[in-house]
This record gives structure tokens, sequence and C-alpha cells, in this order.
């Protein structure tokens, strides 16, 4: 089955933002939709200074050990993978050229375009194979790991220097979504130690102080393109209100991961320009399903009338978002779009408590400040619960453990994710078998249909197995998704080329390879 594919083009703080389970993309490059400010032309040269939250001394620049935000637009900078997610969350080509699928969908063939890594070598079969199987080794904590375990690295091979057969356990249709995995970077064959690293990015290495600074400069022979940037520096502040004032004070050009009050107070006022990337990260509470309260559906359908989710999106993000329906993956492929909208029923949820021998309820809702709104919101629906006679109470966890502590503990927690594609979120989060199920669904007819959709070819019978999975979980899942925030960055007002349509973590998203200065 041939798939034709087409080229779219400081100050050290306290703290650290975790990046949950997104994904990355493509799109136009710096053309439509990415200018930012005035009409003022992009000028060859310069150093962009973007500051982001980070992870302090122990920050590495291993691509594959990529967990952060930081940490991601410093591997896209310095690295390369075979595909990735464009905006609309469809796998688009990077390092592939082509790739296309036998008739069972279990032998995908990868045909590599030409490129180099920085210092000359060409990227070739052997440097994909190698850095798949370090991925997938066992003994190491690798983000991308879990995205390749449908991939048999073993029987898998280089036919030339250019083609790769990857062979997989079972028919996955999805296939393309390995490749563009978060984290599932190509190095060179060989490479393990990255305190000088070579990738094949639009960027090459000069010097790191880790939880500090990185600074980068233009490769003249990137394969789509050398940077419009002759240099660019990733600074570290971990606390907003430093990089708000980093960008404020002239020494930053680019600020990410603003708070949506921030935004609204400096929209408008000609200092900085904010730009909102639409529908970026899911917002919500997970359930654990295995356990009590939780484990009688009749709860977990109680919760979802108890949300206000309006309430919810104006309160905890200050309106900067959209309200959610209890699934992921909102206005993107497979997203069934004709369920309708839930809304709040505090007598159907009495009724439901009732029935289920839970009238006042009470149970504890971890949180946490790793996230802006998730404090906000867990007060929020804390009060809204109470109108249904459930008394919440509010557990503020710590930044530095806090999604490790909620994947296997407590029963109610609050929770994010930035974009990925509808499949990749169920097979990493609602399978049986899948290692970040913070809801701990495990249901082995939902399994089922997950396999029986991988082996389907048409994507239209493909499509109506994901609409029953997802109405299964609108029934009875243990996502309450109330919101998608926007995402929000700001940039000094000469900064040109953002794009303004691209999701975090999508190829688009901290694109500085298309960002010039004016």
């Amino acid at each position: 089955m041939k798939h034709p594919l087409h080229r779219r083009q400081l100050l050290a703080a306290t703290g650290a933002a975790a990046l949950t389970l997104a994904t990355a993309g493509c799109g136009t490059g710096a053309g439509s939709g990415s200018d930012s400010g005035d009409a003022a032309p992009q000028r060859q040269g310069g150093r962009l200074r973007a500051v982001f939250a980070g992870g302090g001394a122990a920050e590495t620049l291993d691509p594959h050990l990529a967990s952060l935000f930081v940490d991601a637009a410093r591997a896209k900078a310095l690295f390369d993978k075979l595909a990735d997610y464009g905006s609309d969350l469809a796998a688009v080509p990077r390092l592939a050229e082509s790739w296309e699928s036998n008739d069972t969908l279990d032998v995908w063939t990868v045909r590599l375009r030409r490129a180099s890594f920085h210092d000359g070598r060409p990227v070739t079969a052997a440097d994909v194979l190698y850095s798949y199987r370090r991925i997938a080794d066992p003994g190491r904590a690798f983000r991308a790991r879990a995205s390749l375990e449908p991939v048999d690295l073993t029987a898998s091979r280089a036919v030339d220097a250019s083609t790769v057969e990857f062979r997989l356990r079972r028919p996955y249709a999805e296939f393309p979504n390995v490749l563009a995995a978060f984290g599932a970077y190509i190095v060179p064959d060989g490479a393990d130690g990255f305190t000088g690293p070579v990738g094949s990015g639009p960027f090459r290495f000069v010097s790191f102080e880790p939880g500090r600074s990185l600074l980068l400069a233009r490769n003249p022979d990137y394969w789509e393109g050398a940077p419009l940037l002759d240099e660019l520096e990733f600074l570290v502040a971990n606390e907003e209100s430093a990089r708000v004032g980093a960008l404020l004070g002239g020494q930053a050009d680019y600020a990410h991961e603003l708070n949506p009050a921030t935004a609204r107070a400096q929209q408008g006022r000609g200092r900085i320009e904010v730009i909102r990337l639409r529908n970026s990260a899911m917002q919500g509470f997970v359930m654990k399903t295995d356990r009590p309260p939780f484990d009688d559906r009749r709860v977990r359908q109680a919760f979802f009338l108890i949300a206000d989710r309006r309430e919810l999106v104006d309160g905890a993000l200050s309106g900067a978002g959209e309200i959610g329906n209890d699934l992921f993956g909102k206005d993107t492929q497979y997203y069934p779009a004709g369920l309708p909208q839930r809304t709040q029923d505090i007598e159907g949820a009495r009724a439901l408590l009732r029935e289920a021998g839970a009238e006042n309820l009470r149970v504890t809702l971890d949180t946490s400040p790793v996230a802006a709104g998730f404090v906000e919101a867990a007060g929020i629906f804390r009060d809204q619960a109470a109108r249904a006679g459930v008394t919440v109470e509010v557990r503020i966890g710590t930044r530095e453990t806090y999604w490790k502590d909620i994947l296997d503990g407590g029963t109610l927690a609050s929770y994010r994710s930035g974009a990925m594609p509808i499949e990749s979120h169920l097979s990493q989060r609602l399978l049986s078998g899948s290692t970040t199920n913070a809801t701990h669904w495990r249901q082995p007819g939902f399994d089922d249909l997950y396999t029986q959709a991988q082996s389907t070819r048409d994507v239209t019978a493909r499509t109506a197995l994901y609409e029953r999975m997802q109405r299964r979980l609108h029934d009875e899942g243990g996502f309450l998704v109330w919101g998608f925030a926007d995402w929000i960055v700001a940039t000094a007002p000469n900064v040109r080329g953002v794009d303004r349509n691209a999701p975090a973590n999508t190829l688009d998203w901290a694109r500085f390879d298309r960002v010039g200065l004016a």
C-alpha cells in the first residue's frame, strides 16, 4: 500500500514544566499563518534568545531522554525524526522521503531523503536502526520506547544505505505515527554521549550549561534549507514571571508558556506580541477505574455530569480555551464530533450516586502547580461537586514528582496532555498494557477493538472502529475532559515567522529555523 507524501513547509529559577505525552507536526514554515508582529521583512542573521522552563543541573542533550518542552525544542533544533506531526496531527515526512506497507500491514518500507549530519556524514539506514534499537533498549528509560513496541527491531533490516525495512509484531495501519513519535530522533550510528551532540538538524552545537543555557549556530547545509538566524540561544527561567520579565526587559526574544492572565494583561500594549496556539492542551481529571469509588461506572458517569465545563474553562484558563466533551483530540482525525455535548446535570449526578450507594461521597483530588490552571480547576470542581453532595478534598502535590505520583497513586487527579493523534492516545494510555495508563482502564474487549482497527486497511472501516471505542470511553471511561487550552507564547515585536496555527509539540511549534528578526 503506497503512501504518497508531500512536504509542507537569563535566570534559573525553581520548578520544572513537565511535558505530558505530546507529539510533533509539520506545517508551512515561515509562510502562511506564521508571521507575528508587523509586516516588516525578516532579515538574515542575528541571535534569537528563547526562554523556557527547564530541568535544572541534570539537563541533558540526549534527544531520546527528552521530557520537558525545552528538551523537545532543543532536540528539534539539533536533530530530525523520520516523520513528524502536522498541525492536523497527521504524520508527514521529515528524514523519511516515503513509506509504504505490504498488503497485510506488518512490513513497512521507509526510504530516506538525502541529508547529512553536522560532521558531514550522510544519514543512512544504519543510523536509523541504531537509533531505534537504542531507544528500545529495555535497560534504558527512553520516552519513545513504548511507541516502538510494535516494531520487531531484530528482524528489521537495512535494504540499502537509504532504505529500511521495518518488520512489525502485528499489523499496524497507523505505523507512520511510530516514525513521528515524541523522542524518536535519529542520531549517528554508535552515538551514546551527547556532551557535544552531532545531529542532522537546522542548528549545530556550540556550548551548553545545563539548567542555564544552550548556544547553537546556523547549519548552512540543512537539507530543508539553512535557517535565517546565525545563532539560537535557549535560556532557562522556571517561573513564568521571570520569563515574561526577561522578554519585557530585552533579555529574551521569545518566551514559552505564559498563563492566560499574563497574556490578557500584555495583549495590545505594544511591548510584546502574544501568540495563542489554539486547542493545544487537553485539560481534565483522571479517575482510577480499578479502585473505589471509580470502579463503579455510575460514579464515573456522575462525575461527568457534575462538571460545568464552561465555568472550568473561564475560571481555570481565564477563558483561553474551548470546552471538552470527555474525549481526547477535538477536531482531529477520528474524533467523533457527532456525539452530543455533555452538560452539567446535578440532579442526574445525584441520582447516579444514589443508585451506586455513594451518597455523601468523599474523595481526594490530587493536583499541583506543575501546570497552569491545575490548582484553580481543582478548586472550581470541588465547589461544583459540593452541589451534588460530594465532598472533594484538594491535595496539592509537588511539581517534581507529580506525574509519577498520579500514574498509579490516588483515585482522582488533575491531568493535561499536549497534542497527539487519537490513535497514539489510545495505544499509550488506554490499552491493558499501556505504560502511561493513568485511569487504569483495562478492558480486553476494548483492546480487541484496537487490534482490529490496526488490521483494517480501509480508512472508513477503521474510523468506525475508533468511534466505537470512543463512544465507550465517552459513556464510561476514566478521563473527564473539561477543556482544551490555548498554549500561549510571546515574542519581542521584531520577531517574525512564529507559526500561529501549530499546536504545542507539533513540528511547527518552536520551529526556530523558520524564525527571523526584523
